[in-house]
């Protein structure tokens, strides 16, 4: 059995380790913060332990034995709940929560390391969990800043023929269409495009053509 010392340094140590990692989400207020975190962290110690000693008193009935890792497994899977709902669907390809779902996940993983007594495991990879979050986030977008596509989105008036205005778009020069999207309602038709490579100038001509035969009313860039 643990000793109260050592269940007390165990729950201490996951709860600061939880904290750790939730101060990076809560520093861009993520509804997942820094106490959700420690939540999640102190919570998967705990079941780790009751797992590991919390059944102690009974090993001594005939045919009972103990598997340590049967409670604390169910951590792993039943975190996923609790990661959905970090996940924000907002329209067709952003998705916006994956990295805080993702965090949450690590750090029940961490919570499992630390109630079960592996302090180095947890406390490096808190130290990365950190990294991987706040440190690496710049290169991140400087890299994927090479790969992103441009996307400009135009909504119209509803009796605009899509086909007439694609047909606009695909005959301007140096354009290179990736794909689009196309949302028709009772009063607008909104055309969603992404280009593989699009500068400036070139969006400045592609507006002024299509301004000569339909009438934007709302327009987005990215």
């Amino acid at each position: 059995m643990l000793s109260w010392g050592e269940i007390t340094i165990r729950l201490v140590l996951a709860a600061s380790l939880g904290a750790a990692v939730g101060l990076e989400r809560e520093r861009k207020d993520w509804a997942a913060g820094m106490r959700t975190h420690m939540m999640v962290c102190v919570g998967a110690s705990l079941t780790t332990m009751v797992s590991a000693f919390g059944f102690f008193d009974i090993l001594g009935t005939a045919h009972v034995t103990l598997d340590p890792s049967r409670i604390a497994a169910q951590v792993i899977s039943g975190i996923g709940f609790i990661g959905a709902g970090t996940i924000l669907f907002l329209k067709q390809g952003i998705i916006k929560g994956l990295t805080t779902a993702s965090g949450l996940w690590t750090v029940a993983a961490i919570g499992l390391a630390s109630g079960s007594g592996m302090y180095f495991a947890a406390a490096i990879t808190t130290v990365l969990a950190i990294i991987i979050l706040w440190v690496l986030q710049p290169l991140e977008k400087r890299i994927s800043h090479l790969f992103h596509k441009k996307i400009l989105r135009v909504s119209l008036d509803a009796a605009v023929d899509p086909i007439k205005f694609l047909d606009k778009i695909w005959k301007a020069e140096k354009i290179k269409l990736s794909n689009f999207s196309i949302e028709k309602s009772d009063h607008e038709l909104t055309i969603e495009m992404k280009f593989k490579n699009l500068h400036r100038d070139s969006l400045v001509t592609i507006l002024n053509e299509i301004q000569k035969e339909f009438q934007i009313k709302k327009m987005y860039w990215e």
